[in-house]
């Protein structure tokens, strides 16, 4: 902007560029223009920069004083004067630690009482409290940081990542992994100096074993690692199997997502069966298991809603699901009731219940295979049993299994009834025998120092021969008595049943003797 000096310098200098006075006319031009700029038929004026003014902005705004020294139409005397902002430069930035060079060795005024620094006050102090503060000793006084500098950056100093690193710092890392490698080869000297093996300096099964001691402490690209466990577990597909993007590499075939690694359509040809193929897309996964569900519920809820009933999936599903339910059973219901009616009516209901179909064709797909004795050669073979005993065998004419009966502490046979292991079954007559004689057919093992009351010739042994002969022909006796006990039953019986014959007999020859008369 121009001084009122420099512009009374040039009114004296350059009196011809004076302005002139308007005259009328002049003034009825530049109002004509001023209307024709408003109705938008004459182009609107420029400033110096180039930008259009807008014609509608009053004249004591657009029109610039006289001491602001302005050649043509502008609007800069309307704007604040722009400051250059003076930004910070990349290489500048926070100084870290503190500053050794120069280290009091008394304590100053206004100094930390504490550690004795400057740059801060005993409440903002870092170290640990001393017993004795500097203040008192003016021991150990703690060096001066840095006065940070306050850095004016710009948009894109705000966000560079790399702001404030110093290439020197990886000099540092470099030097760790020389002393670890060094420290290697110390080790692996040692190691080869002890077993006195004269090998080489590359051992490479020594060099991955100690790099992985290294490389377990980084977390690899590609990886999720578990924190409670620290196991990794790749997302990756296995390298063996081949990408779904390269079973077909035709463009109009499937799209493959490279973000979410699927491909849902499949990347086959249309005339192939998926069945065949060994892989035919993911779309199988949005059909299986209770997405059938969820889109029948929608779609109910959608009928009910035609219908007038207020629900919504999302909103209330327990209730959507009560009322599919209720709409299920009613339906179920109503269709079994329309049914009945129909069939009361018209009858029919015997072909409803048909056979199953094996028995309409008498035939099955099972092959079998019978010998001529009718056992089974070739064809619905026994289920492996699982246990060491044979199952299902049933020998010496039993029906049952030895340990299906029990009776006064011993085992036996339920179909007869007989509590000898391994013996011929007498059936129902056993049965009756062991209900009449309950110790007939019993076997008495011979142990030491067991005899059963019930046997009275084993109860004393016989000291001579006599006594034992006297005792087998008791028992022979005993025997003999019983067999003809059920003789003389057996006798009886048959001749009651002679005796009703007879009796019927005369009943009916009576009978026609008094019709005829």
């Amino acid at each position: 902007m121009a001084t009122i000096s420099e512009i009374l310098k040039t009114k004296t200098d350059d009196d011809e560029e004076e302005p002139k006075k308007k005259s009328r006319e002049d003034w009825r031009k530049a109002k004509e223009l001023e209307e024709a700029r408003k109705a938008g038929t004459a182009p609107a004026a420029v400033d110096e920069e180039g930008k259009d003014i807008n014609p509608h902005i009053p004249q004591y705004i657009s029109s610039a004083p006289w001491y602001y020294g302005t050649s043509g139409p502008t609007l800069k005397h309307q704007r604040v004067p722009g400051k250059a902002q003076e930004y910070s430069s990349l290489n500048e930035w926070y100084k870290r630690g503190v500053n050794t060079e120069s280290v009091s060795t008394k304590f100053r005024k206004g100094a930390c009482e504490n550690c004795g620094a400057m740059t801060h006050k005993k409440k903002d102090c870092f170290e640990r409290p001393r017993k004795v503060g500097a203040i008192h000793n003016s021991i150990n006084i703690a060096p001066d940081e840095y006065v940070q500098p306050e850095l004016n950056q710009d948009f894109d100093g705000k966000r560079d990542r790399w702001a404030g690193y110093d290439p020197s710092q990886h000099k540092v890392i470099i030097e760790q992994y020389q002393k670890i490698e060094e420290a290697k080869r110390d080790l692996r000297a040692q190691k080869l100096n002890a077993d006195g093996d004269e090998k080489g300096e590359g051992n490479s099964s020594a060099d991955e074993n100690d790099e992985d001691k290294y490389v377990d402490d980084f977390d690899m690209p590609g990886t999720k690692v578990d924190s409670k466990q620290r196991i990794t577990v790749r997302n990756l597909r296995i390298r063996e199997d081949t990408a779904k993007y390269l079973r077909n590499l035709d463009l109009s075939s499937a799209y493959y997502d490279p973000k979410t690694r699927s491909m849902r359509d499949n990347p086959h040809k249309p005339g192939e069966d998926p069945e065949q193929v060994e892989y035919a897309g993911e779309n199988f996964v949005r059909y299986s298991g209770d997405t059938t569900k969820h889109a029948q519920a929608q779609l109910f809820a959608w009928e009910a809603y035609e219908r007038g009933v207020d629900v919504h999936l999302l909103a209330e599903p327990t209730k959507l699901e009560q009322l599919k339910k209720e709409y299920e059973t009613h339906k179920d219901r109503f269709k079994k009731k329309t049914q009945n009616t129909v069939l009361a009516k018209y009858g029919g209901e015997e072909h409803l219940q048909t056979p199953p179909v094996q028995l309409l064709l008498a035939q099955t797909e099972e092959y079998i295979e019978y010998s001529r004795r009718g056992d089974i050669i070739k064809g619905e073979e026994k289920g492996i049993v699982r246990s060491r005993y044979e199952e299902d065998v049933y020998p010496s004419n039993h029906t049952s299994v030895w340990g299906s009966y029990w009776e006064a502490g011993e085992w036996g046979y339920k179909c007869c009834r007989s509590l000898v292991q391994n013996s011929y079954c007498t059936g129902k007559s056993g049965v009756a025998l062991s209900t009449n004689l309950p110790e007939l057919g019993k076997i008495v093992p011979v142990v030491e120092n067991t005899i059963p009351e019930s046997i009275s010739i084993f109860k004393e042994k016989p000291k001579t021969a006599e006594s034992i002969t006297s005792h087998c022909s008791s028992s022979l006796s005993s025997s003999s008595s019983d067999s003809e006990t059920l003789k003389e039953k057996s006798k009886k019986k048959k001749k009651k049943k002679k005796k009703k014959k007879m009796k019927m007999n005369m009943k009916k020859k009576t009978v026609p003797l008094k019709t005829r008369i």
